[in-house]
This record gives structure tokens, sequence and C-alpha cells, in this order.
């Protein structure tokens, strides 16, 4: 029989189609040719993750194949990965330095970074090689802007207009610069003039709705973002932006309208339906936005951002349980994913477990150790722990790759008022009114910073600006009704402390300033009546139940403080002054074991506060259970292990008890560098020196403590047995008869009348 020759043809073509895809594959440069083709037709489809694997592929072919980082780099731009973008930028110039495109996207991403100079060099890299680029002048404009250099600024913005006198977007990065420049006038007209070039153009109208607004043109501004979203309206950033507009005027119920509206007529575009949560969030009202999270999570299950934001939110409102279940689910999917973790981290922060999260936040960093989120986290957590110095560090990381992070600035400002670290807390303002000029924190910090290093030059100056940007906010009033207090200007603090309260008649401070005021002028009971008037205005206020309690302990009603106390832990259940202070009343009432279980209560509440350790250590000391006593200050060291009310105790305690002098030393020393200043350290540490048979050092440190507080009968008596041990007999006796006559009725009278009566020889 025959071969068939169709099939021996077939066969042929079959050999030579295989041998040809076989020299094609052998062939390096045709197949990272391939890989950028089918990575270049992925991305016209928008399916960049894709394409971004075939130009990966080209890559590892040929690591210089300049097209494929570049073409590498576009896909990160359009996916928001600005780190890897950046990387394969630098990558694209260094192999192709003619590459004016990757030069300018380069610097674009520099200048986000607020890297001006580098950014600088890169339109300069440009303008070298074509001086008529009209986007590289653009690029130097914005940088010498960056950079503080006005004048250049513009000029290169007037260079690049006259380049191409047809650009509206040209006259929008003018107008920016200009309004920056406080030139309102010409940044108006150049805003106009971008509006009237491309009048189809939504940007153009938003930019001037937003100029006009922060003139408080209303109506044209309105005006403008309504042209806006009717040549826009599938623009998710024209309904935010016509709901901006309408909140900056406190109509808050109209921005709900306009954002409901963006999530029912745009129901499938994430950047919409999810405006409203994310307006209740900034406005603080944490409650509706956690109802509308809920709700969005049902409706878009796979939105990523939606989940995160949901966990966030029950975070935000202590729903632990919830949270941590949801979390789970994430961390499951993806061990490492960095938002999880760091979710992890602040729910195990708000469960006492500071340690592990510590751990969970450094876990998180090493997958994105440029999060300054994170940054900030781990900063708190430190924070909490005691551990100032780290937490001072990841904040300062914080702000250094993110310098408007508002929490951080915040934080770092507290951070250095509680140091006292006014250099610190001057750069904080400065950073502060750079960022956020219409907030009144920076000012009032650099009004602080400044008065507290003996400079009053722009004291006041400061206060009247932050009352100026923000006439709605209480903190600059209370802020300089403070300094009127200080320069004792009573009846001047009194009003500024009335208008604070009337903008926020929850503000517990401004309310302790009225408070302050009364009792300077003696007047104790007009306190009380002043602090029960605001409580009828805000009647869940546990602030202002603390302030009364704390008053009515001051006047010694402690019935009235008690039922004060309760009122305000009941309320605010997280204010530890509140359940401590209610516990020393107990103890006032007589109530000591209502007391100590009120200490248990707060250290299940807030295992990391030794206040509640060190107070329920005393309180068990006083009743003869030293040995309770010793446990509570030894886990008071365990939360702090430099904390020197716990140390000077335990030592104290051990002493007396027959504990390790060594170990009491070592702890006396360390309560002594707490408070080098207290006569109650100064005892203890001479107390050990005695016990270790270190008399010399002991005198030294028991004449300090007589000499501070004369008339403590104890300090007395360990002078009288140091002198005893001197054989300085005479010296002793009289420290002994005067411990005596101070206190004759103390624990230790009876063993003096011994000692004395030894001295004598009876």
């Amino acid at each position: 029989m025959k071969p068939n020759k169709i099939g021996k043809r077939l066969g042929l073509i079959g050999m030579l189609a295989m041998l040809l895809f076989a020299g094609c594959s052998s062939n390096p440069s045709l197949r990272k040719q391939q890989y950028l083709e089918s990575g270049n037709r992925y991305f016209e489809q928008h399916k960049y993750r894709t394409a971004a694997i075939e130009y990966l592929n080209a890559i590892q072919i040929d690591k210089r194949f300049a097209a494929a980082h570049y073409k590498l780099a576009e896909c990160y731009l359009r996916e928001g990965n600005w780190g890897s973008a950046y990387v394969e930028l630098y990558r694209t110039i260094d192999l192709e330095p003619k590459n004016l495109k990757a030069q300018l996207q380069l610097g674009n991403l520099l200048l986000t970074g607020r890297q001006f100079t580098a950014a600088q060099e890169r339109a300069q890299a440009v303008l070298t090689q074509d001086p008529n680029n009209v986007d590289a002048h653009i690029l130097s404009a914005n940088a010498y802007a960056g950079l503080g250099h006005t004048q250049q600024s513009l000029l290169q913005m007037q260079t690049a207009i006259q380049l191409a006198p047809n650009r509206a977007q040209s006259y929008l990065n003018l107008g920016r610069l200009q309004q920056n420049a406080k030139q309102l006038a010409a940044a108006e007209q150049s805003y106009r003039k971008a509006v009237a070039l491309d009048p189809q153009s939504a940007d153009g109208h938003l930019a001037l709705g937003n100029f006009l607004a922060q003139q408080h043109s209303w109506k044209d501004a309105e005006q403008q973002d309504r042209l806006a979203l009717s040549l826009q309206p599938d623009s998710p950033f024209a309904y935010s932006a016509l709901a901006s507009l309408y909140q900056a005027q406190g109509r808050t119920a109209d921005a709900i309208r306009v954002l409901a509206e963006a999530k029912q007529k745009l129901p499938n575009n994430p950047d919409a339906y999810r405006l409203l949560g994310d307006f209740y969030y900034e406005i603080g009202d944490r409650d509706k936005a956690l109802t509308e999270y809920a709700s969005l999570f049902r409706e878009h299950p796979d939105d990523l951002r939606v989940e995160k934001s949901y966990i966030q939110l029950l975070i935000l409102k202590h729903q632990l349980d919830q949270a941590s279940s949801l979390n789970a689910v994430l961390l499951k999917k993806n061990p490492k994913d960095v938002d999880a973790l760091d979710m992890q981290g602040q729910i195990l922060g708000l469960r006492n477990e500071t340690d592990k999260a510590i751990i969970a936040f450094q876990t998180a960093l090493k997958g994105n150790p440029q999060n300054p989120v994170i940054h900030y986290h781990l900063g708190v957590a430190y924070n909490l722990v005691g551990n100032t110095e780290q937490a001072e560090s990841e904040w300062l990381k914080a702000v250094s790759l993110s310098p408007e992070m508002l929490p951080a600035q915040r934080s770092l400002a507290a951070l250095a008022i509680k140091m006292q670290d006014w250099n610190l807390l001057q750069q904080c303002a400065a950073a502060l009114i750079q960022y956020y000029p219409s907030l009144p924190d920076g000012y009032i910090a650099r009004a602080q910073a400044r008065l507290n290093r003996g400079d009053q030059t722009g004291v006041e100056a400061n206060l009247q600006k932050a009352i100026e940007v923000a006439p709605l906010d209480a903190r600059p009033y209370a802020a300089l009704a403070t300094y009127r207090l200080a320069q004792r200007r009573l009846p001047e603090a009194n009003a500024l402390f009335e208008r604070a309260l009337a903008r926020n008649p929850a503000d517990t401070e401004a309310l302790a300033g009225l408070v302050r005021i009364r009792l300077m002028q003696k007047q104790p009971a007009k306190a009380v009546a002043r602090i029960q008037q605001q409580i009828a205005k805000v009647p869940r206020c546990g602030g202002c139940y603390l302030l009364l309690g704390q008053v009515e302990m001051n006047n010694k009603d402690f019935s009235h403080a008690q039922a004060a106390l309760e009122k305000a832990a009941q309320f605010d259940p997280d204010n530890m002054d509140a359940i401590l202070n209610l516990a020393q009343v107990e103890v006032a009432l007589g109530s000591v074991d209502r007391a100590i279980a009120t200490y248990r209560q707060a250290i299940a509440r807030n295992a990391r506060d030794v206040r509640s350790y060190v107070m329920l250590g005393t309180l068990e000391e006083s009743q003869g259970n030293w040995q309770d006593a010793q446990q509570q200050y030894r886990k008071a060291l365990q939360v702090k292990t430099d904390y020197p009310v716990a140390a000077n105790n335990l030592a104290y305690s051990m002493l007396e008890h027959g504990g390790n002098s060594s170990v009491a030393l070592s702890l006396a020393q360390t309560a002594r560098r707490g408070l080098p200043d207290s006569p109650n350290t100064a005892d203890t540490l001479a107390w050990a020196y005695y016990k270790n048979g270190a008399y010399g050092l002991a005198a030294s440190l028991l004449k300090q403590a007589v000499k501070e507080n004369p008339l403590d009968a104890t300090y007395h008596y360990h002078l009288g047995l140091v002198y005893e041990k001197q054989k300085d007999t005479a010296q002793a006796r009289s420290e002994l008869e005067l411990a005596l006559r101070i206190a004759p009725q103390s624990p230790e009278a009876e063993q003096i009348r011994k000692d004395l009566a030894e001295m004598s020889g009876s």
C-alpha cells in the first residue's frame, strides 16, 4: 500500500513548525521581543498585572532591556505602585538617558515624594536635551515652588505657557502656584483662562471652584462644581468636591445627600460608593461610618479595601472580637498582608497585649518598611509600654516618610510637651503650620514652645491666629485663656474658657480652667456649681463627672465625690483617673475591701497602667499584707522596669521585712535616679545603705531628707540610728528625741524609747 501523500505533507509541515519554534526559542533577542509585544497587548487592554509578568520575562532574558524596564515602570504607575515604578524608571534612565518621558515621570514621582532638589535635577536633564520641552518647564516650576523659590517657579511656568499658550492644564498649574504665592487676583485670572481654553474640562471647573471656595465665594464655587459634575457625571471626584464645598459651609446634610447620590448613581464604582462612609469617618461620626461600611461589606464582599476599612472601624469602635475574626480571615488568605498585620497589632494593643502588638507591627514593617502608618502605630505601642525613646523614633520615622501625617505630628507634639522638649515641639509646630495652615494645632504648639523657652515674642499673635483660622474650634480659645490665666488676667481668662465651652460643651480642659479660677478665688462652692451647670448640658460627660469628683475630694466631701466618680467611670470606663480616684475615695470612706476590688478592676481594664499596682500595693501594705504588697510592686516593675515609685516601695518593704538587702539597694538606687529630688527616695536609699553598712552615704542622704521635710519622724529616726552606728551618741539622741516629739504614737515610737533607754544605760 502506498503512503498517504497528504499525511506525509502534514507531517512535514508539523516538523518545520517545530523546528521554527525551536529556532525562535533559542534566539534571546526574538524571545525578549515577543515578551515585550505580548506585554504591550495586555497593557493596551488595561491588564497591567499580566503585562508586568510579560515585561519581567523579557527582563529575565536581558537585564539591560530598557524598553521592557520602561513599560514595566508604566504598569507600576498605572497600579499606583510608586516604589517599584521609581526603581524601574531609574533603571530605564540609566540604560537609556535620552528617554525624556521616563525622566519626566521620575521627576514627578520625586516631586510627589517632596524630593524637590532631585526633581529639579530631572527637569534640568530634560531641558539640556530639549530646551523647549513644556512638561520639563512645568516640572521645574513645581520643584522650585517646593524649594520655596517663588519667583523662579513663576518664571518657569510663564516660559511653559509661552511655548504652548493654548494648554489649559498649564494655566491650572500656574493658578496653583500663584495661589500658593498669595497672588490671588492673578491666580483667579489663570483659573478662568484655563476654563475659557477648555470649557468642557471638568478639571478646570473643579480647580476654579476650589479656589472660589477658599475665598468663601460659595455661590460661584457651587456653580463651578455643578458644571464639573454635569460635564463628568461619572466622576466620583466631582461629587466629592461638591460635598466638600457644602461641608465647608456647615451644610452637612447637603454633603451627605450628594455623596448618597454618588453611591446610587455609580453603584459599581468603588471610588463612588465608598465616599459616604469615608465622609462620616472624616467628620468624626464613627457610628454612621461603621454602619455604612457594614452595609458596603455585605454588598461588595470582594472589595478588599471595603473589608479592611470595615475591620479598621470595628477596631476604632472597640468591637474587637468581630474585628479579630474578620482580620484572621485576611491573614489566613495572606499571612504577609501588611494591612492585616497592622490591624492585628492594633487589636492586640487594645487588648493590653502590647508586647505581642509590637511584634505584629514589626512583622508588618518587614513587608513594607516604608509604611508611615505602621511606624506610627508601632510608636503608639512603644509609648504605651513607657518606651518614649522608641516611640519618638518611630513617630519621627513616620513623619519623615509622610510629613503631612497629622496623628504622628500630634503625637510627637504631645510627647514633646511631656518631655519638655521645646525644640521638638517647635519642629512639630512648623510642620503642622506648613501642612495644616487651617488647623489651630500648629499655632498653639508654636506659642507653647516659645512660652516655655522664655520667649514671649509672637505668643499672643500665634494664639490669635489659631482663633482666626478655626473660630469654631474650642482649643484655641482654651489655649489663649490659659495664657491669660498665667498673666493673672482672670476675667479675660474666664470669658475665653466660656467661649471654648460654647463651642465644645464637653471640653473638660476648658471646664477645668473655669474651676481653677474659682478655686483661686477661694470659691469652691461656685466651682462645684459651674461643673454641675455643664453636666446639665452634657449629662453623659465622663470627664465632667471626674472633675466634679476631684473637686469634691479636695473639699473632703467624700460621699459626693464617690457618687460623681462612679458616674465618671460609668460614662468613660477607660478613664483610669476616674477609677483610681474612686478607689482613693473608698479608702477615705473606710471601704477598704471595696477599694481593693476597684483597684483590681482598674488592673483588669488596663494592665499596662502601673499606678494601679502601686496604689493597690500601698493599700495592701497599710493593712499589714506586706507579701501581697510586694507582689503588686513587682507586677508594676514587670510593666515598667524603672518605675521609681514601685522600686522605692518594694525596696523599703524588703528592708523592713527581711528581704535581700543587696537587691533592695539596687531598687532604691533605681528609685532615686527616677525621683532625684524626693526626700522619700533619699530616705529609702539611705535605709538600704544603712542595712548594707554604708553609714556615711546613709547620713548624707538623710541629712538632705530632713532638711527638705523636717517634720517627718521616720527620717529623724533613721538618721538617729545612723549616728548611733557612727558612735555619735549626742547626735543620735537628739534625732531620736525629735522623732518621738514629732510622732509620739508612730509605729516606731516604742522602739525609739527602747533605743533612748539603752543609750542612757537604763
